[in-house]
């Protein structure tokens, strides 16, 4: 049986400092048959070098650039786009995987025939874990609407079963409108594998780690993304906010 191609997607923006060790990640994955598509949004660093020398290097690793900055959205999809696989998966340029990680949730899928999975992850704030999140075993879009319980660095989704699904064209929140988007579109639930698969990695100031901004953001793509009404929308964010006060991922 032949093994499938996993198309790996990553944005990159001024990403110098953590980018060798997320390529490297997916480079010792004990899983081959990968592809790793890096789309770098205009970085004003020596992001692009880092990503072309690793190309260099590995003929599985494509990189593109775009012509103007655009959001983390516009470069993902522009490397979704490029994609040559059967799967598509997820990792941030400052994010890590365990090396096992793509054999497992790829066999996981087979096994299972899940088109959508999700897995547990750390997060770090320097080199230390400050936290670690499992996801529930599964998911519906009802329950998604109440809390995102995806990391994005653990997302993966069949290409071949569901198509290319696009992220929608927003700044913040793409990922998670995506995730609504592929359950709502395609009427499948998410499963998790259940244990640790990567380390997503803390920043202070960003959008995750500022709980205000990030429910503004959610407001956004409940209104634009599944167009809720006004009323639908803030129920839904202030559930999330009940959420948050009980999970800190």
């Amino acid at each position: 049986m032949e093994t499938p191609l996993v198309s790996i997607i990553m944005p990159v923006y001024n990403s110098s400092k953590n980018l060798n060790r997320a390529i490297d990640s997916v480079i010792k994955q004990t899983y081959q048959n990968w592809e790793l598509l890096i789309t770098d949004d205009c970085s004003t660093d020596n992001s692009v070098e880092i990503a072309k020398l690793a190309a260099e290097k590995d003929h599985r690793i494509k990189v593109f650039s775009l012509n103007k900055n655009s959001g983390a959205a516009v470069a993902r999809n522009n490397s979704i786009s490029k994609a040559c696989g059967d799967f598509i998966a997820f990792l941030d340029s400052d994010d890590i995987w365990i090396p096992e990680k793509l054999k497992i949730q790829i066999n996981f899928m087979l096994l299972n025939q899940y088109p959508f999975t999700c897995a547990g992850y750390n997060v770090l704030s320097g080199s230390k874990i400050i936290s670690t999140y499992i996801p529930p075993q599964k998911y519906t879009y009802k329950e998604m609407l109440f809390n995102n319980c995806v990391g994005t660095l653990t997302a993966v989704y069949n290409c071949k079963e569901l198509g290319k699904i696009y992220m929608p064209d927003i700044r913040r929140r793409q990922d998670y409108a995506l995730w609504l988007k592929i359950m709502r579109t395609k009427s499948i639930d998410l499963h998790s594998v259940g244990i640790v698969l990567g380390s997503y990695r803390h920043v202070a100031g960003s959008v995750s780690s500022n709980k205000i901004k990030l429910l503004k953001y959610q407001y956004f793509v409940f209104r634009k993304c599944e167009n809720f009404s006004i009323f639908k929308s803030i129920f839904y964010v202030s559930a999330n906010i009940i959420n948050r006060l009980f999970f800190k991922y």
